[in-house]
């Protein structure tokens, strides 16, 4: 689009307050309307947001996915209006009637910021935290997809708005050693330092030296006056030239223009009312009816939302004059399809699992399908929680990413569960990756609101947790998790599979991989478990959820269902029971959520009609509906303990006797 001389004269003439006023009031009259929202932080950080915007970042509001856009990430999320009044005077997909519709059904601009519902959104925000621990994972994405495609293509900063709450969190810990640690350079965290939290100052709760804190970790800091333009743009020029990442303290008034509610915790989260939304109107000289935009400073933040043309299609031109390698590289690096080569290299595993049929951990079996496919997809990139040698996810031909050496696939997360997890969220929302990261299952509850945000966000991530029961053995219960695998399958558009065997855990690799909008977490033993499927070139039978592993000729009687380490001794009391002349039907159900999936007549035909029993060594959670309210469910009904695991499942009767058992009663109680 050409910008006319007009609109280039009208530009001239407005200035940095009525660009920003323009955001506040958007902002005030959107949530007046909803009744609903928080005023207080887009009206503080109103000024320092404009400077951002008009003079650094970096992007397209006509094409608001351009790679090599700059990230711009909301951390303090219930400040949404701020983001949505800078996507619409812009000219990003966010219409005045959208704001209009401010946090009501079928809008655009929900309570908080939601990836993939609003163009321009980069990252779900709102739990306090997640945003900066994400961008963490965005700044990484950017150095090593800078490493392997140069600047040429790849060469962007990583912008954050974040609030006393954001900092309050833990996760935020996490996050800021990280990024110190690896020294992330092009992050930048502007931080709404306005002293006030929902129950009052923040002197209430915490006395953090914030600046201290994040120069601790190995950031680069200073404070400005978040309502002098000149020094926020003057901190933001001269931090881009750092080579650590970040914080700009931007000392702010929260509710800024409204007498009678700025620089209180009345400003944060409620409507400013119909008096004080007049006040500030005349504190702020904005003189003009809700929703009016005066047309030149329309025009001027139009001309910013264009500004990043040029550079787009410059970049567009280096993008074309690439080899045709670096290009197919890139696309391919931008879309992480899984490649021919992967395909072969599974296979040829597959057939090695099927036919030696080794006896073997899955954890550990998940590490040869690594070895097996990490060199086969460009943008797989792993990681672990300081566990890498528990967990088994460093594949032999990963190397590690480190500060100044950003070319690696593999990352040591340190003990940084949530940290990790949000990183995890990151490199995936950047593009060009698919990351996975290890942990115990029993740390999952550190990792949990992470793993949700990515459900909610539909991305492709993958969390290899091990040591996923009673199995782990002498650790005990404080590492036994006995609850997680429920608590997990409840989560929407999560995938969690608990392989059986070998070729389970393979084919479990190959769902998670080829889900492209859903995150997987992929639970493995500690313990060797038998491989049971020998059929070499077979299709792949965990992508149905559940099936039938043993089917007695003449009908059953009984079916065991299973998942992972007790399909094993599910298949041994199949056994036992056959000595008595009960026909019991074996199914592995290594992932709930997909046999939900499943046609109605398939889940039937796994299912049977005959009593049901249900065996895994956790918490009965949701197996009523698989096995029924008369089904047996042969498990754990509390924690666990120390002791070698083959004394846990006796003492925790999770054996192919106590299962020949519920069989019996369930036959029984159907006569």
């Amino acid at each position: 689009m050409n910008i006319s001389v007009h609109a280039e004269a009208d530009l001239t003439a407005v200035t940095h307050n009525d660009l920003a006023n323009a955001v506040r009031f958007l902002a005030v009259d959107a949530i007046e309307t909803s009744q609903s929202g928080h005023p207080g932080l887009p009206m503080g950080m109103a000024d320092v947001a404009t400077v951002l915007f008009s003079r650094f970042l970096k992007f397209d509001s006509a094409h608001p996915n351009w790679p090599d856009r700059d990230r711009f990430v909301l951390s303090a999320g219930h400040g949404s209006m701020l983001l949505y009044a800078l996507l619409h005077l812009t000219g990003g997909d966010v219409s005045l009637d959208d704001i209009k519709a401010f946090r009501q059904w079928g809008s655009k601009t929900p309570g908080h910021p939601e990836y993939g519902h609003t163009p321009g959104v980069e990252t779900t925000t709102g739990p306090l935290g997640q945003g900066i621990a994400t961008a963490v994972g965005m700044a990484l994405a950017e150095r090593m997809a800078n490493a392997r495609h140069g600047d040429g293509l790849v060469d962007h900063f990583t912008y954050v708005i974040a609030g006393d709450g954001c900092l309050m969190e833990g996760i935020s810990q996490e996050a800021i050693s990280l990024a110190g640690h690896l020294g992330l350079g092009r992050l930048i965290v502007l931080f709404d330092d306005n002293g006030i939290s929902i129950d009052g100052p923040t002197s209430l709760a915490t006395s953090d030296d914030q600046l201290a804190r994040f120069a601790a970790s190995g950031w680069s800091v200073r404070r400005v006056d978040g309502h002098d333009p000149e020094a926020v743009a003057q901190a933001i020029a001269e931090e881009r030239e750092t080579a650590k990442p970040s914080l700009i303290a931007c000392r702010t008034i929260i509710g800024y223009g409204a007498p009678d509610r700025q620089g209180t915790e009345k400003a944060h989260g409620a409507p400013l009312g119909t008096e004080q939304t007049a006040a500030a109107r005349r504190v702020l000289g904005w003189d003009y009816q809700p929703f009016v935009v005066p047309i030149p400073i329309q025009k001027a933040w139009r001309m910013i939302g264009q500004r990043g043309q040029i550079e787009r299609l410059a970049w567009l031109d280096r993008y074309e004059g690439a080899t045709p390698d670096q290009r197919d590289l890139f696309v391919e690096g931008k879309a992480v399809t899984l490649p021919a080569a992967y395909a072969l290299a599974a296979a040829k595993l597959r057939e090695r699992f099927a036919s030696e049929r080794p006896k073997l951990a899955t954890r550990q079996a998940s590490q040869q399908v690594l070895d097996a496919i990490a060199g086969t997809i460009p943008g797989l990139v792993g990681g672990s929680a300081d566990l890498t040698h528990s967990n088994l996810t460093h594949a032999k031909a990963q190397a590690p990413v480190k500060s100044g050496a950003f070319a690696g696939d593999y990352i040591h997360y340190g003990i940084r569960e949530h940290g990790m997890a949000a990183a995890m969220n990151g490199l995936a929302l950047h593009g060009g990756f698919i990351p996975y990261g290890g942990t115990f299952l029993a740390f999952s509850d550190y990792s949990r609101p992470a793993i949700r945000l990515a459900a909610l966000m539909r991305l492709r991530v993958i969390h290899v947790m091990t040591h996923d029961s009673i199995g782990l053995g002498e650790d005990g219960p404080t590492h036994q998790p006995v609850e997680h695998l429920a608590a997990l399958r409840v989560i929407p558009n999560l995938l969690v599979f608990r392989p059986a065997d070998a070729v389970e855990t393979l084919e479990a690799w190959d769902c998670a991989l080829a889900a492209e909008h859903r995150p997987s977490v992929l639970c493995l033993s500690r313990q060797a478990l038998p491989t049971f499927r020998s059929d070499v070139r077979g299709r792949n039978r965990v992508a149905n959820g559940a099936y039938l592993v043993v089917s007695p000729d003449g009908g059953r009687d009984v079916t065991l269902i299973a998942t992972g380490s007790e399909v094993s001794i599910a298949l041994e009391a199949a056994r036992l029971l056959a000595t008595e002349h009960i026909r019991a039907a074996v199914v592995s159900a290594p992932c709930f959520a997909l046999f939900e999936e499943q046609p109605e007549d398939y889940r039937a035909s796994v299912l049977g009609t005959a009593p049901r029993v249900g065996i895994e060594a956790a918490v009965q959670g949701d197996w009523s509906r698989w096995i029924g309210m008369d089904g047996e469910f042969v498990g754990m009904r509390g924690f666990g303990a120390s002791a070698p695991a083959p004394v846990l499942y006796r003492e925790f009767a999770i054996t192919p006797q106590s299962i020949a058992e519920a069989a019996r009663r369930a036959i029984a109680r159907k006569s």
